[in-house]
């Protein structure tokens, strides 16, 4: 706990009048304040400049340092497209009993956030660019200390803002053109077909991607994601490498029967993977399959990574990832997430926390957000567990990247739920073969006119000088082109059996065919072994002294 919330608490005018009082009359205040301010005086003995430590205005600028902290997150640029709702933060200066002409005067206080003794405007600046940029952060109501030092010791230090390479920087360019030209290579491919765009939440990809390989290198052996229908298919060629061949045979309906899957759909399939990354090190990735977005999947997922993480990795839950991908209308809505949450810390359900990350796009089907929730955010569920909230403007996504992998590892590190509010927009209907305009007129009139997030960080490159725009347009046609052929192939020939046989912990089985439907198997049990299974149910040991009632029941 903060050993200073007496002070934090406390409002800069009370503490100094209760300093006048007690300089008058030492008796006439509290105890605990009188010793207080004998502390504060012997300070004062202590430095020769004569300054004070712990002066009122130190106070003040320390209450405001915890307010940013706790509040900024309701006034971060998180929204790429509209403006926020308007919340009371109580951030002012005149709030904390500060004002203008304060802004050049050195505090102490700037020590909190690694600065050192520096001005007021300095430390504003500071908090205003970690905690209201485009990343808004909630963790000051987790109770555990060092949760939040090691949060601060993450995000303050470098203002909460990453400073990629520029390989790293052209790298993240990359994957972002790879996941927006799918989704608009699929639409003008295959008009009116339903594929659960990504579009206007596309910088989740190079996110997740590179934060999966980064938890590879720290030692994670396998990542179980589950996730409901948009942005799938952008998940499974992009992340997961599925062949772009075999999603456009799925559209294109060019299946061999022996792969029939009882009328599931290409935007529900599942896949496993493996991954090495620049290292050398390898990870598995498993995307569940999943026939619903009512979030029945990430009890589904709870139990896989338990059952794996004490068969295949001795308990440690650190070898492996649940990672859940949730709607911004299905996590608030669907009660099964408040059940999975509660039980998430429970002996005999818990796996080590999951990183859960939200594709908000601000509409649930044609619910605008506010008529279809109560609470601030969607992820309000995450205060029952005191997990940490990251909320991040989806048109940055060096933020989005840089969120994503801190989320990975305060999940490492304290073992615990940590939210990614991914805040973007969703381009067309809810499955492209609806009319958004019908229902959100006013939010699709921004929509259409918001360039693509490729555009938006390929001119910020640009006017950094990291690509030129030479590059950028040959490893786009680069790109385009094999799409192109990929599609082709698609046409030529069906999907390859090679390419969807069991591997891994399944190696050896086959799928099904129609005959193994038309016999029978023996599965009796032979009747000795179900006496002896009886009988040991309904024996007591002889040393063991079993309450009486039960001992009438047996």
């Amino acid at each position: 706990m903060d050993k200073y919330t007496y002070l934090n608490n406390a409002n800069p005018a009370f503490v100094e009048d209760l300093y006048s009082r007690y300089k008058a009359d030492p008796a006439s205040v509290d105890q605990y304040w009188k010793r207080f301010f004998e502390g504060y005086d012997f300070s004062l003995t202590q430095n020769p400049d004569g300054a004070s430590p712990l002066s009122i205005k130190e106070v003040a600028v320390s209450k405001l340092i915890d307010g940013y902290r706790s509040r900024g997150h309701l006034i971060a640029h998180t929204n790429p497209i509209r403006p926020r709702r308007s919340h009371k933060v109580d951030l002012e200066l005149a709030y904390f009993g500060l004002n203008e002409t304060d802004l050049e005067t050195e505090f102490s206080a700037g020590s909190e956030l690694g600065l050192g003794k520096t001005t007021l405007r300095s430390i504003l600046t500071h908090l205003t660019t970690t905690y209201c940029a485009s990343i808004g952060v909630e963790y000051m109501y987790c109770r555990n200390e060092k949760l939040r030092e090691y949060m601060q010791s993450r995000m303050e230090p470098n203002s909460n803002t990453p400073r990629y390479s520029a390989p790293k920087q052209q790298d993240i360019l990359h994957r972002l053109y790879q996941a927006v030209s799918f989704e608009n290579f699929l639409h003008t491919k295959f008009v009116g077909k339903k594929r659960f765009s990504l579009e206007g939440l596309e910088s989740f990809i190079p996110a997740l991607d590179l934060a999966i390989r980064n938890a590879a290198d720290a030692g994670v052996k396998e990542v179980v994601l589950g996730m409901a229908h948009r942005g799938r298919l952008n998940v499974l060629v992009n992340v997961f490498q599925k062949p772009y061949e075999n999603v456009f045979a799925e559209f294109e309906e060019n299946i061999p029967d022996a792969f029939e899957r009882g009328g599931d759909v290409k935007y529900h399939l599942g896949k496993s993977a493996d991954l090495t990354t620049d290292a050398g090190n390898e990870i598995h990735l498993s995307m569940l399959f999943n026939p619903s977005h009512l979030e029945t999947i990430g009890a589904v997922l709870q139990g896989i990574c338990y059952a794996k993480k004490l068969d295949r990795y001795d308990g440690d839950c650190r070898k492996i990832i649940p990672l859940v991908i949730h709607g911004d209308a299905a996590i608030s809505g669907q009660g099964i997430n408040y059940e999975i949450s509660n039980m998430s810390g429970v002996e005999g359900y818990n796996t080590g926390g999951s990183v859960h990350i939200v594709l908000n796009n601000q509409v649930g089907f044609t619910t605008n957000f506010n008529e279809g929730r109560t609470s601030v955010y969607c992820t309000d569920i995450a205060k029952i567990t005191e997990s940490p909230v990251f909320h991040v403007n989806a048109d940055d996504p060096e933020a989005v990247v840089y969120a994503t992998q801190l989320a990975f590892d305060i999940r490492q590190e304290f073992g615990i739920d940590v939210y990614v509010d991914i805040l973007g927009y969703r381009r067309y209907g809810h499955n492209e073969g609806d009319e958004p305009r019908f229902t959100q007129p006013v939010l699709y009139k921004m929509i259409q006119a918001h360039p693509n997030i490729y555009k938006i960080y390929l001119a910020a490159l640009l006017k950094q000088s990291v690509i030129s725009q030479n590059s950028a347009t040959d490893a786009a046609k680069a790109f385009d082109a094999l799409l192109q052929t990929r599609l082709d192939l698609s046409k030529d020939q069906p999907i390859k059996a090679s390419e969807v046989a069991f591997q891994g912990a399944w190696n050896g089985l086959r799928l099904a065919d129609g005959s193994d439907f038309e016999k029978s198997h023996h599965t009796g049990v032979k009747k000795e072994i179900l006496d002896s299974v009886a009988t040991t149910l309904y024996s007591e040991p002889a040393d063991f002294n079993l309450y009486s009632k039960m001992q009438k029941l047996l």
